[in-house]
């Protein structure tokens, strides 16, 4: 991966201006939560900015794709970075009210959501097929460590700056990512495909993309599957670390922080061998061991071993994210890969959304140890269909060689 980096210098621009703007994403998301917190007081109104952020998007997610299918990816991407910088340098300067701040935070979730389309669909441009393994790992290992610094970034900016200087600070990250993104090569990045007959037929063409598609099928329903089960382990581990084991809410932050210590440790195998494997084997393998982490963690006997399996669980998902890329790239064509990225993504947030919702209500009925048991259980059978669904029905994933 790093002699990759080293010889490719688009694909290193890239990674390296996803990484600056994932670390403008968690100081926002870190220092509008505690500013919210500190004005209101209310969990409910945390809860609101959460779901704007992550659920909003995903409705207009096959809308959102069909930009980077329609225009320039590095035009796209560099117009989405000044605007999340315009959107957090409004918000810095007025600090509105909740309503418009849930507004303004909407609005900068949704181009963001245009942003991560047309920076997966542009990877192709840049490397040859065989590299595509490689790049993707490069580019998530970039993307969550950014994710996992950031937060402690915002930690550190905050004893020294208010929250209207973080969010400034945060603007100029943007800025940053969008002056990097100009040192891309325009003649790399365009989209040769001519547009559709309007906004909506391209979406439905989006959307049939991955249902015609049995391969696209399975790797969608499968990850949502997975997700649908499982997104409820950040709100179980509170559970589990602080009511189950008494544990401090500094010692639930340090639980909490070891999937992101799994998902590094993954991208830094992946980084070394990732070419050697089947991208099919790979999906399959990161599900089943992400939902394992989830389902042994109801079966943890402390916050050490909690600890440990929700790293596990780290390395599933970073193998997840390197496979999945990899295969949407190599199994649809390029000028509807931005569609298929969006819709591949609003899935998600809609899954969480479900796993939101049913998880907190089986929390609440019982317990984080059952729960743990039963949706990483459930993300086992979810992951077990997947690898029988594409077997039984003789699903190419990806094209012969």
């Amino acid at each position: 991966m790093l002699t990759l980096l080293k010889k490719n210098g688009p694909l290193r621009v890239l990674v390296t201006a996803r990484a600056v703007s994932v670390v403008g994403d968690a100081l926002s998301l870190v220092t509008l939560m505690v500013h919210v917190q500190s004005i209101l007081g209310k969990a409910v109104a945390v809860a609101a900015l959460l779901l704007v952020g992550d659920f909003a998007p995903a409705l207009l997610s096959p809308l959102t794709g069909v930009v980077g299918d329609r225009f320039d990816r590095r035009t796209v991407m560099i117009v989405c970075e000044v605007a999340q910088a315009a959107l957090l340098a409004v918000i810095a300067f007025t600090l509105p009210p909740l309503p418009v701040l849930l507004l303004l935070v909407g609005l900068r979730a949704v181009v963001g959501q245009v942003f991560v389309p047309a920076s997966r669909a542009a990877v192709p441009s840049l490397v040859a097929d065989r590299d595509l393994g490689q790049a993707n790992t490069a580019l998530g290992l970039g993307s969550n460590s950014a994710d996992v610094f950031g937060p402690f970034l915002a930690a550190v900016l905050l004893t020294f700056l208010d929250t209207r200087g973080v969010l400034l600070v945060d603007a100029v990250s943007f800025l940053l990512s969008a002056l990097l993104l100009l040192r891309l090569r325009l003649p790399r990045l365009l989209v040769s495909a001519e547009p559709g007959e309007g906004v909506f037929a391209d979406a439905r063409a989006g959307l049939a993309e991955i249902w015609h598609n049995r391969a696209l099928r399975v790797i969608f329903i499968g990850f949502c599957g997975v997700v649908a089960c499982t997104a409820i382990d950040d709100v179980a581990v509170l559970q589990l670390t602080m009511v189950s084991f008494g544990g401090s809410e500094s010692t639930a932050g340090v639980v909490l922080g070891a999937v992101g210590i799994g998902l590094l440790a993954g991208y830094a195998l992946l980084a070394r061998g990732s070419a050697q494997w089947s991208m099919v084997t790979l999906l399959v393998t990161g599900f089943v061991i992400s939902s394992a982490g989830n389902m042994l963690t109801g079966l943890a006997w402390g916050v050490a071993a909690a600890f440990a399996l929700q790293a596990v669980r780290g390395l599933g998902i970073a193998a997840m994210d390197v496979a999945h890329s990899t295969l949407i790239q190599r199994l649809v064509p390029a000028d509807r890969t931005g569609r298929v990225f969006g819709n591949f993504y609003g899935g998600i947030g809609v899954a969480a959304a479900v796993s939101y919702i049913g998880g907190g209500l089986l929390l609440d009925a019982v317990g984080p140890e059952l729960t743990f048991l039963l949706s990483g259980g459930a993300g086992v059978l979810v992951a077990l269909w997947a690898f029988a669904a594409a077997r039984s029905r003789g699903v190419e994933w990806a094209p012969a060689s």
